[in-house]
């Protein structure tokens, strides 16, 4: 299959595949000869890379326009040097926010620029909202903690001693009691008993 790069707007062979060279970022599969039109080392390099065939045309522009227009041209090709750089920042800046590299500081393009700045505000808020979680996880656990020791504390004490001394008091005086009597039941019994 054969492609041609061009940033043309008409007069398109209808037997041709065309790509516009401005929005290339990899080679596409099954390409087996290149027709590069314009100065795209980009595009070149890598269907050379990958041995495909190559031919680079430079475009049709009468001298006349070439004098005329020189400037606008010279003016496009900055605008689109610079559009190819902002996009490659924002790229780094994604690859970045996906975790695959560090964030760093784009350097220059006030779109980069803001960009960072929102990526940056985002990574600092899950930076804090990550502390936050672990301080309250570390709460947490002190809380638990403390409940197991409440609960500890607030078990009934073993009465047994004390159920035994009283039963043996009423036992002594031949007072009856039920056998399941409570211990509150069992020291009213005992406070009620004559004095000696």
């Amino acid at each position: 299959m054969e492609l041609v790069y061009s940033t043309q707007n008409s007069d398109f062979d209808p037997e041709k595949r065309y790509r516009n060279p401005a929005h290339f970022d990899r080679p596409e599969a099954g390409v087996t000869h290149v027709v590069v039109i314009g100065d795209w080392p980009k595009v070149v390099d890598a269907y050379e890379a990958l041995g495909v065939e190559v031919s680079v045309f430079q475009p049709l522009i009468s001298q006349q326009a070439a004098a005329g227009n020189a400037d606008a041209i010279v003016g496009l090709e900055q605008d689109n040097a610079a559009l190819r750089a902002e996009r490659d920042g924002i790229l780094r800046l994604i690859d970045a926010a996906e975790g695959q590299s560090e964030l760093e500081h784009p350097g220059a393009g006030e779109l980069l620029i803001r960009l960072f700045g929102a990526l940056k505000a985002i990574h600092e808020g899950f930076e804090t909202l990550t502390g936050e979680r672990d301080n309250l996880a570390g709460e947490v656990e002190s809380l638990r903690a403390e409940v197991v020791r409440l609960k500890a504390a607030a078990e009934p004490v073993d009465h047994a001693e004390k159920i035994a001394g009283l039963k043996a008091q009423l036992d002594a005086a031949n007072v009856p009691y039920r056998a399941n009597a409570s211990v509150e039941s069992l020291e009213k019994a005992v406070s009620e008993l004559p004095k000696a």
